[in-house]
This record gives structure tokens, C-alpha cells and sequence, in this order.
């Protein structure tokens, strides 16, 4: 069930793409990305209280994250919505940690860390943000407290997000010399 969850979530990467740069049917895509942000976290709550946690879902989780993060800039950025800046210092992080897994490998450590709290903090702030970011763009009642709360939480996340990474090289950094003092 909860890999069924993240495969749905991956489906909708490419129709949330069309409903933002398409036909522009903000409403549906919002609706879209609030629907994959409650399925990310069903999916989690479900696999543990379950015991249903598998590889593929380690591996699917966090990739459907990525691409909507990833598919959410590119469209906010295409309708400029956000700034380029912005849409690129978050994919700019993950670039950052492409050299983590031939190390973790060679250490025999396999393909990752495990995901940490503040980076789950990040990526909720993040999906958090986008939907608030989409509604702030229209001329309505409650776009001026869209804006700010999701700019706040989009600004906040990708802090957060690059906090995380260097994290995560700090993690891999203590790894490679507790193999340096077990190797002597």
C-alpha cells in the first residue's frame, strides 16, 4: 500500500507539469500538490505502523519528493512566479550530494544515509510553500498572506535543505574517518 501511494505520487508529477503550464488550472494543480503532500505523509504513516517499510519504498519516497520539488520550481519559475535564483538553489543542493553514495559504497555503508529530521523539515517546508506561492499569484482576498507565509516557508525550507546537506556531508566526512581509525 504505501508503494502504491508513492508510485501514484510519481504519476502525478507529469499531470501537476501540465495543469501548471498547460491549460494554467492553478486550482487543480494546487489541489494536485496538496494531494501528493498528504499521500507522502500517509505513505510514511502507513509503512511504519504497518511494518510495511521496504527498499523500494527508501528509494521511491524520496524521489517522488525530489520531482515534484523539481517540477514545482520549474513550473513557478516558467510563469515567473518565483525567481530562477531560487528554482535552481534548491536542485543546486542535491547536485551537492551526488559524491555521498560511491563513498557510503566504498566505505560499505550502501546507497545512503538515512533521512534526518531536518531534512524532512526542509522538504515540508518546501511542499508547504509552493501551494501558498500558486494561490498568492491571483488577485484575491488571501494572496497577501499567501505571499508572505510562503515565501517565509520556501525562504525557511531552503535553508533548511541546504542545512541538511552539508549535514549530510558531515555525517559522510565522520564515516570516512572512523574507516580511516579502523583500517590502522
Amino acid at each position: 500500500m504505501p508503494n502504491a501511494l508513492s508510485l501514484a505520487r510519481l504519476v502525478g508529477v507529469p499531470v501537476f507539469l501540465w495543469l501548471v503550464l498547460g491549460p494554467k488550472a492553478d486550482s487543480w494543480a494546487v489541489a494536485l500538490l496538496m494531494l501528493a503532500g498528504l499521500s507522502d505523509w500517509l505513505d510514511g504513516k502507513i509503512a511504519r505502523a504497518w511494518n510495511q517499510t521496504s527498499r523500494l519504498g527508501r528509494l521511491l519516497d524520496p524521489l517522488a519528493d525530489r520531482l515534484y520539488i523539481l517540477a514545482t520550481l520549474f513550473g513557478l519559475a516558467m510563469r515567473e512566479i518565483i525567481p530562477w535564483w531560487l528554482a535552481l538553489a534548491i536542485p543546486l543542493r542535491d547536485v551537492m550530494l551526488l559524491g555521498i553514495p560511491p563513498i557510503l559504497r566504498r566505505l560499505g555503508y550502501g546507497p545512503a544515509l538515512p533521512v534526518h529530521f531536518l531534512g524532512k523539515a526542509a522538504t515540508a517546508n518546501l511542499l508547504y510553500s509552493f501551494p501558498l506561492l500558486f494561490l498568492a499569484h491571483h488577485d484575491t482576498w488571501y494572496a497577501g498572506p499567501a505571499r508572505v507565509v510562503g515565501w517565509s516557508l520556501a525562504i525557511w525550507g531552503t535553508g533548511l535543505y541546504w542545512w541538511s546537506g552539508v549535514l549530510y556531508w558531515v555525517q559522510v566526512r565522520q564515516l570516512i574517518r572512523g574507516a580511516g581509525r579502523i583500517k590502522r
